[in-house]
């Protein structure tokens, strides 16, 4: 497979604070990638870079061979980067449909092909975004980053918040949409979950990458099963 993104020395942060030091890793196409760390390690703002809402300091992101680096976060949602926040930011006061339709490019996900993949969705879609339950929120903050028909699919924390049956029902999801050829890079406290998933994984600590491998390397990993899965 070809690579998709590459990321070189990335050091990147807010103001004057860097919080990301010298990141590298690469993710292929169709590849599902889980990033996994404690809170405050870094993990949002590798999003947050990647998407172009930091500052960087060094290094370079490339999707797909071109250089985003410079690049403001709407060029890079049009070159394929698609975003799922921890917030969700949905259009609250907007219909479930609306929402899907006030972001959409054109391309093979359409609001009915959404409503297929979340059936609640379809069954709420005139219902305001404000008056969804947190899991309809997730689902419909999926639907409309999809909507925009991302090559690569960044998702922060989906299960944060949710019931356990609807996480199960979020990441099934998750699962099926990489399995559609799209490219996923999660980022997730529920490691056990994300390594479910995940073709592979790194593991962040103080904004840098102390672990790489594949699921199963990480998930028989000592320390990982320690630190991330609750196991003594």
């Amino acid at each position: 497979m070809a690579e998709l993104l590459v990321l070189d020395g990335l050091s990147a942060g807010y103001g004057r604070a860097v919080v990301l030091s010298d990141i590298a890793f690469r993710l292929e196409e169709g590849e599902a990638l889980a990033v996994l760390g404690r809170n405050g390690v870094g993990k949002t703002t590798l999003i947050d870079s990647i998407v172009g809402v930091t500052r960087r300091f060094s290094g370079s992101l490339r999707l797909g061979g071109r250089e985003m680096a410079m690049l403001a976060p709407e060029a890079r949602a049009a070159l394929g980067v698609g975003w799922v926040p921890q917030e969700r930011n949905i259009f609250r006061s907007l219909s479930v449909e609306e929402n899907l339709t006030a972001v959409a490019r054109a391309g093979r996900w359409t609001v009915s092909r959404i409503f297929e993949l979340f059936p609640r969705l379809k069954e709420r879609r005139g219902n305001s975004g404000g008056a969804l339950s947190g899991g309809e929120q997730q689902m419909l903050a999926i639907g409309r980053a999809m909507m925009c028909q991302p090559k690569l699919l960044l998702l922060d924390e989906p299960s944060l918040g949710l019931a356990p049956i609807l996480v199960q029902q979020v990441f099934a999801t998750i699962k099926e949409i990489n399995e559609q050829g799209v490219t996923i890079l999660l980022v997730e406290q529920n490691a056990l979950q994300a390594l479910t998933i995940a073709h592979r994984g790194y593991v962040l600590q103080t904004g840098k990458v102390v672990l790489t491998g594949s699921s199963k390397e990480l998930r028989e990993n000592e320390m990982v099963r320690k630190a991330y899965l609750g196991e003594s």
